[in-house]
């Protein structure tokens, strides 16, 4: 699938592919560096949404794997627990299986609440597990509308303009790295068609 990525977003496709290079290369060097995974991981996660949807599929399967190898090798490391909870979310919502997606927005609040456990004040993973609770009814609210096909076609743009306008908004290269694809795919693009159903707002009341 073809799509129109800005820019910006050819730096940060080169910028993440390079990463991702460099990590697998480190990984043939030393196999243990949780560390290096997580930075796989990630690089892997970002780089899923600009493929099509099954190529995104086995690209989140892929950084997944990665970012289990590196809690193998630290399991309290935190940053790698958050990131494996927005894998799952992400796949979650790109499976129409609601048995299926429960099981990995299960699998993702778990990951959430380690990774609170391990860093109590980072405020980014305290909302990622207040969001988390709400995140299959919004996965039903998508297959209730049909708008998930839909916003899995829409996501690596859609995605891409969350992104941009939260790294105007917010110094946490964190959480521009893994992008909340949660957000992108759910929450902005079922928003978004919702909204284009609908007739605009009326003018606000001049005084």
């Amino acid at each position: 699938m073809q799509m129109q990525i800005s820019q910006e977003e050819v730096h940060r496709l080169m910028l993440y592919e390079n990463t991702r290079r460099v990590a697998e290369a480190h990984y043939n060097k030393n196999p243990n560096d949780a560390d290096n995974l997580t930075k796989w991981g990630e690089a892997l996660l970002e780089l899923s949404q600009f493929q099509n949807v099954e190529e995104s599929k086995i690209m989140m399967n892929d950084a997944i794997s990665k970012l289990k190898e590196a809690l193998a090798v630290n399991p309290s490391k935190h940053d790698a627990l958050w990131c494996l909870g927005n894998a799952h979310t992400s796949v979650a919502f790109m499976t129409p299986n609601l048995d299926e997606a429960k099981r990995h927005f299960d699998e993702a609040a778990e990951l959430f609440k380690k990774a609170v456990d391990e860093d109590p004040s980072n405020e980014l993973y305290q909302k990622s597990l207040e969001v988390a609770a709400k995140a299959p009814e919004l996965h039903m609210e998508i297959q209730k509308h049909g708008f998930a096909q839909q916003a899995m076609g829409a996501g690596p743009a859609t995605s891409s303009n969350a992104r941009s306008s939260k790294s105007k908004k917010s110094s946490d290269l964190k959480y521009d790295i893994c992008g909340w694809i949660f957000l992108a795919v759910g929450i902005v693009a079922w928003v978004g068609f919702a909204k284009s159903n609908l007739p605009p707002p009326p003018p606000p009341p001049t005084r």
